[in-house]
């Protein structure tokens, strides 16, 4: 008789989580990547004022515009309410997918933290690969023994409205540098993906990710509330019969 009574009550546990569960949504057309930096990270312009480098914590990663030779790639916070840098980036098919989604320049300048080299979405072939302004460039390439993406100093590296450099950056002109000092056209450090897979890759989904869990903020409770009672209720009901006949 137990096991009988404890079969309504678990059924309605079972429909209660159900109502609670979260809905994952990927959402590919901009792919969305979070991560979390475990330690803090230098970040190309244009930034926010005061952010040149990152403090250890999430992040959230948007591609917000694409062309056949340059991205546009936003940087938020972990709650999207806040834009921490709006960064130009050239897609590099001579990078290899890692084992992590964003890569960075293995040695750091001496005393400055790791500068992020590239952005790998998952399911790409190839990294998005950051564009530093001319000085940085030159400091990377040489501290490292790699080509850096550089562009002439943007007018404004630290702005309050980051999100308003994308048409800078949209026009500005990119070179790379060698860890010589030699600057070269970017064709020669950088080959890029086929127009035809760049185009699938952005407009189809990537593969399954996990995601944040996260309730609606603006619907109504009351829908919700009024289940769960009726829920309750009918769970109650049924106890009561199961009860009388075992009497």
């Amino acid at each position: 008789m137990t096991a009988i009574r404890v079969v309504p009550t678990m059924f309605c546990l079972a429909l209660f989580g159900a109502a609670f569960s979260p809905s994952a949504k990927a959402d590919d057309y901009d792919k969305k990547t979070t991560f979390t930096f475990s330690q803090p990270i230098e970040i190309p312009p244009v930034h926010l004022t005061g952010y040149r480098v990152l403090p250890a914590g999430t992040y959230v990663f948007k591609l917000i515009n694409s062309s056949s030779n340059r991205h546009i790639v936003q940087i938020f916070n972990k709650d999207q309410t806040k834009i921490f840098a709006t960064i130009l980036a050239i897609p590099n098919y001579r990078l290899q997918p890692k084992d992590k989604s964003v890569i960075t320049f293995s040695e750091a300048v001496q005393g400055n933290p790791q500068a992020i080299r590239a952005w790998f979405y998952p399911g790409a072939n190839w990294g998005e690969e950051f564009v530093y302004p001319k000085a940085k460039a030159v400091e990377l390439a040489k501290a490292t023994n790699l080509p850096v993406l550089e562009m002439p100093a943007p007018a404004k590296e630290e702005v309050a409205k980051p999100e308003e450099a994308r048409a800078e950056l949209e026009r500005a002109p990119v070179m790379a540098v060698r860890p010589s000092g030699e600057e070269v056209e970017i064709a020669q450090v950088v080959t890029p993906p086929p127009a035809a897979e760049v185009a699938q890759a952005i407009a189809a989904p990537a593969p399954a990710r996990a995601a944040e869990p996260k309730l609606p903020t603006t619907a109504s409770p009351l829908p919700l509330i009024a289940l769960l009672g009726l829920l309750a209720l009918g769970g109650a009901l049924t106890l009561r019969v199961v009860e009388k006949r075992g009497l």
